[in-house]
């Protein structure tokens, strides 16, 4: 039995990975931004444990070092050690030009995906150092293989840095028992997505919603086959991705036979 902290656990995709892992026989620790959807975030998930796992809910703030440690300090104190940790939390931003990127959004997306980040590396290794043994999963997302799109600045730009900070770790912790490697889930449709997407107008929903119905997967398809091999692996620097070029070229070239809608029935909002 492994134990795997997750931040952001309290929704999205470290929802889904939390309930994964607890279905397989795993402690989790769930970190959301306040005590009570953390720990509400855990509670629901204990139908989902099997052989004894178990989950807690811990509140913390990324951005916030001690925070971070406190994660740490708690899930060893409760169940010996910490195998895994995966930097899951990350926030996004509207789309705007640059130009129009409020100062606010600027200090808050940077801060999170990527100071945060940062934060939760350095605990996390350092205590696994401590401990002898562990590995870390950091996050991908849009913007970390470099491709750019108008609006998605501030998001693309915590991206590419994380992928630099990732590779930059894996370099630094060569040779050591400690693991470090990236998870990439690729489109994913979660409550964030569609409340950004209630927010545009008609014809730039219809747009996002046949890119989506093309490339995009849902939470509950997506997680288990990343727990699986979050699990499965021994391999420092390993991508653990979903949605590869390959993938993505033939779901492209066979879109008009095989449709599929992965949103609700009613348009977020509507």
């Amino acid at each position: 039995m492994k134990t795997i902290v997750v931040t952001g656990g309290s929704r999205g995709i470290g929802f889904g990975l939390a309930r994964e892992f607890l279905a397989r026989g795993h402690n989790v620790v769930l970190t959301g931004r306040t005590r009570q959807a953390a720990e509400q975030s855990a509670a629901s998930l204990a139908h989902a444990a099997t052989g004894g796992a178990r989950a807690l809910g811990a509140a913390c703030e990324v951005t916030d070092l001690a925070q971070v440690q406190a994660v740490w300090d708690r899930a060893s104190s409760e169940f010996g050690a910490v195998d895994i940790w995966i930097n899951n939390a990350g926030i996004s931003h509207p789309r705007e030009p640059v130009g129009e990127l409020s100062p606010a959004d600027i200090t808050r997306v940077e801060e999170t995906n990527l100071l945060g980040m940062m934060y939760c590396c350095r605990v996390a290794l350092t205590g696994m150092q401590r401990q002898g043994s562990g590995a870390i999963y950091n996050m991908e997302g849009y913007g970390s293989n470099g491709m750019t799109m108008p609006g998605m600045s501030l998001y693309g730009a915590s991206k590419f840095g994380l992928t630099y900070f990732t590779q930059c770790l894996i370099a630094e912790t060569r040779g050591t028992p400690i693991l470090v490697c990236y998870l990439s889930p690729g489109i994913v449709l979660t409550d964030l997505t569609l409340r950004d997407m209630a927010a545009r107008t008609p014809a730039e929903w219809e747009r996002t919603r046949r890119i989506y119905n093309i490339l995009g997967d849902k939470v509950e398809t997506v997680t288990p086959w990343l727990a699986e091999r979050v699990l499965a692996n021994r391999k420092s620097g390993a991508r653990i991705a979903w949605l590869t070029p390959g993938k993505s070229m033939r779901r492209f070239l066979t879109a008009r036979f095989n449709k599929r809608d992965v949103f609700p029935a009613q348009r977020p909002g509507g």
